[in-house]
């Protein structure tokens, strides 16, 4: 995918560039966002606390649902204690991305920042 877009493929799914707001006032993907470093990732708002992983635990719920995945199909691979969070999605990366690309690019143009 080209670097305006969260998503990566790789070998068994997707790479998924995240920024989490935890004590949010509701649970909401609320757009995409640019990295300090160039790339995008995409913003979550999730209402759970950021202490033993309940909001990973609220970014999959969101994010299964959101996306029509099973949660045991997504899992935090990277900043399991950070607001950036890279989240893997096992699956035939193709589908994958055919499935989410115009999900997360429709978010994206919901006016995001």
């Amino acid at each position: 995918m080209a670097a305006f877009s969260p998503i990566e493929a790789v070998a068994d799914g997707l790479r998924v560039a995240l920024r989490v707001t935890p004590k949010a006032s509701r649970n909401a993907v609320t757009g995409t966002a640019d990295k300090a470093g160039g790339g995008k990732v995409l913003k979550l708002a999730v209402t759970a606390v950021p202490e033993n992983g309940k909001a990973n635990e609220a970014v999959i719920k969101l994010l299964s649902k959101a996306w029509k995945l099973p949660k045991t199909s997504l899992t935090v691979v990277a900043g399991a204690t950070d607001r950036n969070k890279i989240l893997h999605v096992a699956g035939d990366p193709a589908a994958l991305l055919a499935r989410l690309s115009p999900l997360i690019d429709d978010v994206g143009s919901e006016g995001g920042e």
